[in-house]
């Protein structure tokens, strides 16, 4: 037992990887006014999209989460939902949502993550500062991922480029055999691998 959690210890903040299951995280969200108690597998079916960032009241943060709530809307027609996270508790979320014009016109749930659980779950956390780096996680409705990218907090993320990545993981897990090839975009080609395409590209 001692040597299992040993190991949970050295990767608790690991990245997780490519096709495995993310943990099944409980956490506490501002979302539409209220404070609500959330699990990552209640959205299971759904596509997730987990949006870590540094801080509420910073600089480049409000820039990402304004773009992403532009875009929400792009995102719920794809069958996705969309949390942001941050080492914040849900009053400074409220507190940011409220006076913030650019947090205004988020939707979507906002994720309160003190503890730094999901940012440790998640191999983003920067342990001498309490916060997280800017990762965002792409998980499909079985809830494996899928995606990921992480960026030192100094360079804010494209909600366009992610909600490319995501249609480009929906087309292939809805038509298997086929893969999409550089900047795919729908209604571009994809390419089906095989020995025929071998030098030919």
């Amino acid at each position: 037992m001692k040597k299992i959690n040993e190991e949970q210890k050295k990767c608790e903040n690991c990245l997780p990887k490519i096709g495995q299951k993310i943990q099944d995280f409980e956490f506490e969200a501002f979302h539409q006014n209220k404070i609500k108690k959330m699990k990552l597998s209640s959205f299971k079916g759904k596509w997730v999209i987990l949006f870590f960032y540094p801080a509420d009241f910073t600089f480049v943060c409000p820039t990402e989460l304004e773009e992403m709530a532009e875009n929400y809307d792009k995102f719920k027609k794809l069958g996705a939902e969309v949390i942001s996270v941050s080492t914040d508790t849900v009053f400074v979320h409220k507190a940011w949502h409220d006076n913030s014009p650019a947090i205004k016109k988020i939707k979507f749930p906002m994720a309160a993550d003190p503890t730094g659980e999901m940012s440790k779950g998640c191999g983003v956390y920067i342990e001498n500062e309490g916060l997280a780096l800017r990762g965002t996680f792409i998980i499909n409705p079985e809830g494996k991922l899928v995606s990921y990218e992480v960026n030192d907090n100094s360079i804010g993320r494209s909600a366009g480029e992610l909600l490319r990545k995501l249609q480009a993981a929906i087309f292939v897990r809805t038509h298997k055999g086929q893969v999409c090839p550089a900047s795919w975009t729908p209604g571009k080609k994809t390419l089906k691998p095989g020995l025929n395409l071998v030098g030919k590209i």
